[in-house]
């Protein structure tokens, strides 16, 4: 278990930011000018880069794209996802259910009974277990052909780990797709998962820094709607999210998810055989 991780990013220098609304009303905001790209270091591998077959497509055009071969959206998207997952992902998982956790859950099975109220204690047990583990992934639909990356805390002895998996759907459309393997799973330690988010969260506060203070010396773009205050305000604002995600606690109720697991685990089985 000697991974590392890190949350890689860059900005969009800030003469080249797009802004938002139509074309007879453009808006700066906050989250509009984090535009840029970001990816997952992992050990060695690099979460989110982007095959050189799909980088010539999406950007070898006239006009060009990004000098880089990673995902671009906005940075504080991933910054969000990440703090609305850590809660879940700090949470230890009781070694009963590792294998429901690890698993993937196309694996699932749901198989109907035909006692109604039954059906309805097992249909929200199923929903309990399926949430749990959905809690624990990290969001990415909104990224055309979305990857998905995993992440839950076991703690054995002395040994307190975050397990991170990944896997890389395929695109129907065969245009995008991600370089390296297209599933992986690896441990580090969870007091370098923690590092990690609190760093990406220091280097994104002070990027952002620095491009307000450009906003402010020179003011908005020409025509451009951009309410400074208002920005400086979100900005310190900010700055306590990491903090309020690392204080909040997340509550399973156990009896509910090992109730849903064991019934979408073994309806599983009853559907394969």
């Amino acid at each position: 278990m000697d991974q590392d991780i890190r949350f890689r990013f860059g900005l969009t220098p800030l003469a080249e930011v797009r802004p938002w609304g139509r074309r007879e009303h453009p808006v700066l905001h906050w989250f509009g000018l984090t535009d840029g790209w970001y990816a997952i270091d992992l050990g060695e591998h690099e979460l989110l880069r982007y095959s050189e077959r799909t980088v010539r497509r999406l950007r070898g055009g006239e006009g060009g794209g990004p000098a880089h071969p990673y995902v671009d959206y906005y940075v504080v998207r991933l910054w969000e996802d990440l703090l609305a997952l850590l809660p879940a992902a700090l949470e230890p998982v009781p070694e009963d259910l590792a294998d429901f956790v690890a698993g993937d859950p196309a694996d699932w099975y749901w198989e109907e009974t035909p006692e109604a109220e039954a059906e309805a204690e097992a249909e929200a047990a199923a929903e309990a277990a399926a949430g749990w583990h959905r809690d624990r992934a990290l969001d990415m639909g909104y990224l055309r052909v979305a990857p998905y990356v995993h992440c839950w805390r076991t703690v054995a002895g002395e040994d307190d780990v975050m397990n991170i998996s990944w896997a890389y759907q395929s695109d129907p459309e065969n245009e995008i797709e991600f370089a390296g393997p297209a599933t992986g799973r690896t441990t580090l330690p969870t007091s370098a998962f923690v590092a990690a988010v609190a760093e990406f969260d220091r280097g994104l506060r002070e990027a952002m820094e620095r491009r307000i203070g450009e906003l402010e010396a020179a003011g908005p773009p020409p025509g451009i709607e951009l309410d400074l205050e208002q920005l400086r305000r979100e900005h310190r604002d900010r700055a306590g999210w990491l903090e309020r995600a690392r204080r909040y606690t997340y509550v399973t109720d156990w009896a509910a998810v090992r109730a849903g697991a064991a019934s979408l685990l073994s309806g599983g089985d009853e559907g394969s055989g």
